[in-house]
């Protein structure tokens, strides 16, 4: 068995030895939002090392506080992990495990390892104390065993209010790890469940119940994020004390984290309840719905996460590494168009009224058999109007007057005069070079610019919308650094066969970028030609 990070160098490690036959993993999430980028890369690594060494892996769903949970979130989370390629061997829930929890809960305070607080949770945050300075005890610390049962018994049937008491663990108040100073482990809050409904009016605390979860069904490796190293010594402390024969083991790793791009569940609600975005799935957004609908192929976000690798300190990932991963999958694999961004009028003055040529496009030069597709050319066609400058700066090697350029797959064309409307140009007129398609005798005639075009006549309308970063780079608060142009709509022109593809299917717009069918004569941006990683 071969490793290639220093998680697999453990589990290799543990099948090599004989600790475990057979690797169990999880990937854990809150059903409180839908999943962004960030968590692509906890999703490929858990589902990743149990396709690697045989084992399996449960999508858990960590529903303990109802307040801010809801079933929206658990069907957008598991459509994300598909649509990523990978299948869960078994579908659970925290609240699966809730009588169990209930029942650990009373060993502990049996054992004398957990008591019935009364201090608000202002006043045991007051109470933690800090990193140089121990916590103090809670003057309910020494409640006995009996008085403990019956105080957590009568939170279990309701007779307490949200916050009059809580079940904390009895560990250590100057411990150096604040998480280890008599953490909360359960609280009363009476909020209906999506799951479980009125049944429970107490919850168990995330850091309680997770290790539990984890212990219920065998995992054998917890894998999670960096900002839960702290928590570690917890998370072992539960476990060994609630008199687990099999333990599992917590691994953590570097979270992922890319500029120009948020990574909080928190904020990204916030845009989407302030309308900031059109809903969780806006194109803009780094949610794994936004990035689908946006066009990104789920094997461009997997080779990004191979890509990165698996650390074991946080750093911060250049998008343009993201964009490129996305880019080299779409130069392989999209379909080679026209699109007319901004429209000028082209008219070929020596071309016959009412006759059309049908010229062949290449559906995509890095595909073997991708063949081609079918534009007719014709007397009246659209160009770009960055394609045409009366007044062109140095090097510009597209039509300007007395120059000439190649139509992309067609015939080479010479200006000849312009028709204005003050100072904006409304139409080019030119001369086409006879001969000049390919295989023709004039085909070899030297210009130095070759544009993209359409049949005025036939051409679809469709509407483009040109995304950019939702965030500008930058220190300080989201808000300030919200980027006004991150959203453009322009009526495009192009070619007629694209107004019939299917939604979702993906393009390369020659010498534009790539873009993917959003609805009906609708198109958005994936990302642009040029490349700016470094790799």
């Amino acid at each position: 068995m071969e490793s290639s990070n220093f998680i697999e160098d453990i589990i290799v490690h543990d099948l090599e030895t004989g600790k475990h036959k057979k690797i169990i993993t999880r990937f854990p999430p809150e059903p409180n939002g839908y999943l962004h980028i960030g968590h692509a890369k906890a999703i490929t690594i858990n589902f990743g090392i149990a396709e690697k060494f045989g084992g399996e892996c449960n999508l858990r769903f960590d529903d303990t506080n109802p307040s801010k949970e809801d079933v929206e979130y658990v069907e957008s989370i598991k459509e994300d992990i598909k649509w990523l390629g990978y299948k869960w061997d078994r579908e659970l829930y925290a609240s699966d495990y809730f009588d169990k929890m209930y029942e650990k809960a009373v060993l502990l305070i049996k054992k004398g390892l957990a008591y019935v607080c009364d201090l608000s949770a202002e006043e045991i945050s007051r109470t933690r104390g800090t990193l140089t300075t121990p916590g103090i005890e809670s003057p309910y610390r020494n409640r006995s065993i009996e008085e403990n049962l019956k105080l957590f018994t009568e939170m279990k049937e309701g007779k307490y209010a949200d916050g009059e008491k809580v079940l904390r663990a009895k560990i250590d108040m100057a411990a150096p790890n604040i998480n280890m100073r008599d953490p909360v482990i359960y609280r009363v809050l009476h909020t209906s469940h999506h799951r479980t409904g009125d049944k429970w009016c107490i919850y168990p605390m995330y850091d309680f119940a997770h290790p539990l979860e984890d212990a219920f069904e065998g995992i054998t490796h917890s894998l999670c994020s960096l900002e839960f190293e702290d928590h570690r010594p917890l998370y072992d402390w539960f476990v060994n004390n609630c008199d687990f024969e099999k333990k599992p083991r917590q691994i953590e790793f570097a979270r992922l984290n890319i500029n120009r791009t948020v990574m909080s569940k928190r904020y990204l609600k916030k845009l989407v309840e302030e309308k900031v975005v059109d809903g969780w799935n806006d194109p803009r957004m780094s949610t794994l719905s936004g990035i689908r609908r946006r066009g990104y192929p789920p094997e461009a976000i997997r080779d990004f996460c191979s890509r990165i690798g698996v650390a074991k300190s946080n750093s911060e990932v250049d998008m343009a590494m993201l964009e490129h991963c996305v880019r080299e999958n779409l130069n392989e694999n999209a379909t080679r168009a026209m699109c007319v961004l901004n429209p000028l009028k082209l008219v070929i003055d020596n071309y016959p009224d009412g006759a059309e040529d049908v010229v062949e496009i290449e559906n995509n030069p890095q595909k073997e058999g991708a063949g081609t597709h079918k534009a007719t050319f014709a007397k009246e066609l659209y160009i770009e109007k960055e394609d045409f400058s009366l007044n062109p700066p140095p090097k510009y090697f597209r039509l300007k007057p007395d120059g000439m350029v190649r139509l992309k797959g067609a015939y080479i064309v010479k200006y000849k005069s312009v028709e204005t409307e003050g100072d904006e140009v409304k139409c080019v007129h030119v001369e086409m070079i006879e001969d000049s398609k390919q295989g023709g005798a004039n085909a070899n005639i030297k210009v130095k610019g070759t544009i993209h075009w359409v049949n005025a006549s036939k051409a679809s309308d469709v509407t483009v919308h040109v995304y950019d970063s939702l965030i500008l780079d930058g220190e300080g608060d989201f808000n300030d650094r919200l980027n006004p142009d991150s959203l453009k709509t322009v009526n495009a022109k192009a070619e007629e066969f694209l107004s019939k593809a299917k939604v979702g299917e993906r393009f390369q717009f020659l010498r534009q970028g790539y873009f993917v069918k959003e609805a009906k004569n609708a198109y958005g941006s994936i990302v642009a030609l040029k490349d700016s990683y470094k790799g």
